[in-house]
């Protein structure tokens, strides 16, 4: 193990961290307030324009695991300050861009930057003592959820005052200190895994993840049944099986299956499907609610008013941090994750019985901010518990990625359910997303609650259960 550094070093790692997850958890948000106006931004037709949204989610899929592994293999240190760096060029190559091939180019280098969330969540084990490690780790992942709550009303802001560049100058500088003070700050761990780069596996799970998440995010545009969709989930699914095959033979996998289907990381794993689903529910629900006209049951709201809904979920993960962090220390992520998936579900429980308008939709939003605190916090603390300590950033990248699997997902089946909506039916869509929420939550407990519990990789017994 590493040494420990000074507690006021330690606490300094931490801001740092947090601040560059921040940065890239941003720029998920970053265009939304101004997607319908991209045709004309960019002179180029909406069906070109919609990849400026799905390049950033694929880049994001593909190289959150792959970075993971390099990390592992070259020092997590070293990779965080090329993923900034990263952000900072594909920031200021959007900020300085008037076509679509530039902001394409710029937006998937902002998707790639997304490996610094299980980068950091690694770094932490390494260098933060244990008494407080759950707090660190509950805080960085707060900034998933704090950069695009606080970013989206931001940018709605930003766009709506000033020129949309502005939005990539923002980030490019905001990443440019984050990187400055990684350089500073973060010190090398020496805790590496050694052997070669998986190439073959880097190129079947890129095209496994491409063909599968492409078909996903762009089903509702080119029909569930079309050619393209039905042949991105066959390529898709076909590579990843060839892919698994392949990972279970090699001799440095880019991701460990024997590990990954270890029970207490794979229930892990698919709960985070089953969280990050029920989360984007209602982050794509409540902004369309708010802005619905009042004449189909909606509260005709304009961007800003809206997206400040979302404000609260991102305040209270952030409130919940430390709060999660002793909760960890007291019960397990086990049952911490249980706890936050029975508050979402309770959540979601609400928005089906009760008349929502804005301020009962910021207090849910409120209560699924904690709920989504806790969760996010309890997963890769996890995560961490049974997997060996060179290999912790591509299992937390695995992790991440199953998040964005199950965001992915819901914004694809939230978004068919809208899109089939008429103005006599919309009003009960909204229940059946609810209810779909309602369902991801429970999935997510239950699984969680099935997840064994015993001692971790550290020796450290795990907390007994209740």
């Amino acid at each position: 193990m590493p040494a420990r550094h000074s507690s006021t070093r330690q606490r300094l790692v931490v801001a740092t961290l947090a601040c560059a997850c921040l940065c890239a958890a941003f720029t998920q948000t970053l265009l939304i307030p101004i997607q319908s106006s991209l045709p004309e931004l960019l002179d180029a037709p909406a069906s070109q324009t919609a990849w400026v949204i799905t390049v950033t989610l694929l880049s994001f899929s593909i190289m959150v695991p792959i970075s993971g592994r390099l990390g592992d293999m070259y020092g997590k240190r070293r990779i965080a300050i090329w993923l900034m760096g990263l952000l900072v060029a594909g920031s200021t190559l959007a900020a300085v861009s008037d076509n679509l091939p530039g902001v394409l180019v710029g937006r998937a280098l902002q998707g790639v930057s997304m490996g610094i969330i299980p980068i950091g969540m690694s770094l932490l084990r390494d260098v933060i003592d244990k008494a407080w490690l759950g707090t660190a780790i509950a805080l960085l992942s707060a900034t998933l959820g704090v950069g695009g709550a606080i970013g989206l009303p931001l940018s709605a802001v930003v766009t709506e005052y000033y020129d949309w560049h502005t939005l990539f100058t923002l980030t490019a500088g905001l990443a440019a200190v984050a990187l400055v003070l990684i350089v500073a700050i973060v010190p090398p761990t020496g805790v590496r895994s050694y052997g070669r780069i998986d190439v073959p596996g880097m190129i079947g799970l890129t095209v496994g993840l491409v063909g599968v998440l492409l078909s996903i995010s762009r089903g509702n545009d080119w029909g569930w049944s079309s050619a393209p969709t039905v042949a991105g989930f066959v390529i898709g699914g076909t590579s990843l099986a060839i892919w698994g095959w392949y990972e279970l033979r090699a001799d440095n996998p880019l991701v460990d299956l024997r590990v990954s289907a270890r029970p207490a990381i794979l229930l892990t794993n698919l709960a985070s499907v089953a969280m990050g689903f029920a989360l984007f529910t209602s982050n794509i629900a409540f902004p369309q609610l708010l802005q619905l006209p009042e004449a189909i049951g909606g509260l005709g709201l304009d961007l800003i008013p809206a997206s400040l809904s979302l404000m609260p979920a991102g305040l209270a993960m952030l409130a919940a941090a430390p709060v999660a962090g002793r909760l960890e220390r007291t019960i397990g992520p086990r049952l911490l994750l249980v706890t936050g998936a029975l508050i979402m579900a309770a959540a979601y429980l609400f928005c089906l019985v009760a008349d929502l308008d804005f301020w009962r939709i910021a207090l849910v939003n409120t209560v699924i901010g904690v709920a989504i605190g806790l969760g996010y916090a309890a997963m890769p603390a996890q995560i961490m518990a049974v997997v060996p300590v060179s290999e912790t950033a591509a299992a937390n990248g695995l992790n991440a990625f199953m998040r964005s699997f199950g965001t992915t997902t819901a914004s694809a089946v939230i978004g068919a359910i809208l899109a089939a909506a008429t103005p006599a039916t919309v009003i009960g869509n909204f229940s059946t997303i609810y209810l779909l929420g309602l369902i991801a939550a429970l999935v997510c407990a239950a699984l969680a609650f099935l997840v064994p519990h015993g001692k971790g990789r550290d020796g450290v017994p795990a907390p007994a259960a209740a």
